[in-house]
């Protein structure tokens, strides 16, 4: 990540989840996102496009976008968050849900968290399948490219990681990053609830 001193970086928008994630990471290494990358925003023509045109030094690449450039020789992966530490030994995505709904309708919360916990483990136990039926939904043509990447992310691991110290990690991320003011602590009390999810890890044993 120290690469991107001094570099160009492609974002869809200034306060997209790309731009946050990746200035998360900037600051992690001691880095200042604001002062020490040029960020460059483009909904259209994509970041990818402008990378393979030369335009910019890096971006943050989905899938299938790694895929299709490894697969025309163009750059070269300098982080990866799926499997470089510390940022894989962490959830990267969370459910949340709205408080008010989530108490008035208990029952239809865990309904729908079950399923997208089943869902993971699906993911790990067929991802052939899985594959197969991304590529028919249209989300990606490619459906080696779609099996490559339920491979790599660690959908199994949902029992293992901490969720609370993953809230504390990206908090402790965004405050460096200068875009919360709110402490960890006072994210975790204010906004979250793990007793739902508990209860999945203790129904859902694997």
């Amino acid at each position: 990540m120290l690469d991107l001193k001094g570099k160009t970086v492609g974002v869809q928008a200034v306060g997209s989840s790309q731009y946050l994630f990746v200035s998360g990471m900037a600051s992690y290494v001691g880095l200042q996102p604001a002062k020490d990358i040029r960020w460059v925003t483009s909904s259209s023509p994509k970041p990818m496009e402008l990378f393979v045109e030369g335009k910019i030094d890096a971006f943050l690449g989905l899938p299938p976008e790694p895929q299709e450039l490894h697969a025309r020789n163009i750059g070269h992966v300098i982080f990866n968050s799926a499997t470089d530490r510390p940022w894989s030994h962490y959830f990267c995505c969370m459910l949340a849900g709205n408080r008010d709904y989530v108490r008035m309708h208990p029952v239809a919360t865990k309904r729908f968290a079950r399923a997208i916990i089943k869902a993971a483990d699906l993911c790990v136990t067929q991802p052939e399948r899985v594959a197969r039926r991304i590529v028919d939904a249209g989300f990606t043509l490619r459906y080696d490219y779609a099996l490559q990447t339920l491979k790599e992310i660690s959908y199994a691991r949902w029992r293992e990681y901490d969720p609370e110290d993953t809230i504390r990690f990206y908090s402790l991320r965004l405050r460096e990053a200068g875009f919360i003011r709110a402490t960890p602590n006072k994210i975790l009390a204010d906004g979250t609830d793990w007793r739902f999810f508990n209860e999945f890890k203790r129904e859902l044993k694997g």
